[in-house]
């Protein structure tokens, strides 16, 4: 048994990961800012410690690293670090006592790839604050584990899905109207003929991959693509969720001018940001070292988003069943 601190306990990947550690023995410390519950309640969370801290004033403090050190981890599995500086904070801190830290990174460490389906070994291309960020911290963990410091394991998921949330629709952004069009048969734009690609991931099935990251000592000095069995194009996402209603999509291709015109602008970008990256990760290596099988398809996942968006009218589909 471990004890294993989780900071970011109760956001997506925690509401799955903490139950999960539970029942595999470990004593858990879930960290988070204390200001929301987990998605979905279980019985396993009575059996966990519960600290209130939030990072960004205890890191601006310089008092984060220090606070998650004192709590005697065996392993510490960040969900929240977004920055170097954040990660180098809590290297420092964990350094004397050396616990396993596993890092949540993102697919958009890589930018448009050269070869597909993407490999953890292809350069990393990223751009955009979040994607350069996470590559930083990469990079910074790797070279701490090379050191003989920390030792570190990097999992990155893809656009992370499942109830309690918004998810990315298949014109790759949040638009609760992207649903009710392809439910009721309406016209819905897409650029590019439809084929940007999207690689969605279910929150458990990330969650299953950190919890087999706890003891895989291949896993350590190395980074995981953490994403369903396969990508998806925005034309074929669209037929799949049309197809739940019965339908055919009714798709209308247009050029960028034009998506923008018809889209919120803060849609467009948002769709503009996945389709230019288009990344279709390998999970090959995630297979074969940590075992990692995804329950869920891009599909699935998005089944089980809309049925909860739906429930609680976040999305409008006309009252069909699906």
């Amino acid at each position: 048994m471990s004890r294993v601190v989780v900071i970011g306990a109760t956001g997506h990947i925690g509401t799955y990961l903490v139950p999960r550690l539970v029942r595999g023995g470990h004593d858990v410390v879930a960290v988070s800012r204390g200001s929301r519950s987990p998605y979905h309640r279980s019985a396993e969370w009575s059996a966990v410690t519960a600290v209130t801290a939030d990072r960004d004033a205890e890191d601006a403090a310089g008092t984060f690293g220090a606070r998650v050190a004192a709590l005697g981890p065996d392993v510490v599995i960040d969900l929240i670090c977004f920055t170097a500086d954040s990660a180098r904070q809590l290297l420092d801190a964990l350094r004397p006592s050396r616990p396993l830290l596993l890092h949540c990174g993102t697919i958009w460490v890589h930018g448009p790839a050269l070869r597909v389906p993407v490999t953890e070994s292809e350069p990393r291309t990223a751009y955009g604050e979040y994607g350069t960020g996470k590559a930083e911290i990469e990079a910074l963990l790797h070279r701490e584990t090379l050191a003989g410091g920390v030792p570190a394991v990097v999992l990155h998921p893809g656009h992370i899905s499942g109830p309690g949330w918004p998810v990315i629709t298949p014109a790759g952004n949040l638009d609760p109207a992207v649903w009710t069009a392809l439910a009721m048969g309406k016209p819905l734009a897409l650029p590019d003929n439809g084929l940007g690609v999207l690689h969605h991931v279910h929150a458990d099935d990330v969650a299953q991959a950190f919890e087999r990251a706890l003891d895989r000592a291949a896993a350590i000095g190395a980074s995981f693509h953490v994403v369903a069995a396969q990508a998806m194009t925005l034309r074929g996402l669209a037929a799949g969720v049309a197809g739940w209603f019965g339908r055919e999509p009714v798709l209308d291709f247009v050029d960028w001018p034009e998506f923008s015109r018809r889209t919120p602008p803060e849609h467009a970008e948002a769709t503009r940001e996945h389709t230019m990256r288009s990344i279709t990760a390998s999970i090959d290596r995630a297979a074969a070292v940590l075992g990692y099988a995804p329950r869920y398809s891009t599909l699935e996942a998005l089944h089980e988003s809309l049925t909860w968006l739906v429930a609680h009218d976040q999305a409008d589909v006309g009252a069909q069943p699906f």
